[in-house]
């Protein structure tokens, strides 16, 4: 089960595949893959691309009434299922090289959309169950809320960046239910006698 690690986890994921599949000769440059604050847009590197994490949204759909049951038949919290709304951006001190970033970074998140649990536990390890993964697709964003999330990063600086979701990003608790007893052992069946009311 992920714990309250997973986002870390899934940006750390996505840094890495993109340096995994990184080639010098595709570009004739040396490019970085970094993780950004905000603080980062006012010095950023030279060349490669940066994820910024913009907004943490629960998933309504994924939400599930009741928690996983433990091994012992205790029952946990519900889980946390969360989507991760990120920018990626390619950097460059030439135009062309920012573009052919650009497309790289986007076919490569096209051609594996989906994290795999061995990506996903790289840096953390077990944190995934073995059957658990994050889908990462693009999202529209309008030109103006592009330039707002900018105009609050670093005035008058936008450079191009494509919005992407992680989807469902599922944190489970450590509590247990409150309320909860022990298993039922077995079922009893009480008699009662109605009494009549007195008019």
């Amino acid at each position: 089960m992920a714990d309250y690690r997973a986002i870390t986890a899934v940006v750390d994921a996505i840094i890495q595949k993109l340096r995994d599949n990184y080639q010098f000769a595709d570009f004739n440059s040396e490019l970085e893959f970094k993780p950004y604050m905000a603080k980062d847009f006012a010095q950023p590197m030279l060349a490669g691309v940066s994820l910024f994490v913009y907004r943490i949204f629960p998933n309504s759909v994924q939400r599930t009434p009741t928690g996983l049951p433990g091994p012992h038949g205790q029952l946990f919290r519900t889980q946390l299922p969360l989507d991760l709304h990120f920018l990626l951006t390619s950097w460059a001190q030439e135009a062309s090289l920012q573009y052919t970033i650009a497309g790289w970074m986007m076919r490569e998140l096209e051609d594996m959309p989906i994290l795999p649990v061995g990506l996903l536990n790289q840096h953390y390890p077990d944190l995934f169950h073995a059957d658990e993964t994050v889908t990462v697709t693009p999202v529209e964003l309008t030109t103006e809320e592009l330039f707002r999330i900018w105009d609050v990063i670093v005035h008058h600086a936008y450079q191009i960046s494509v919005p992407y979701v992680a989807r469902v990003i599922k944190i489970d608790s450590k509590r247990l239910r409150t309320g909860t007893g022990q298993p039922v052992q077995e079922r009893g069946f009480g008699v009662g006698k109605a009494e009549k009311e007195e008019l």
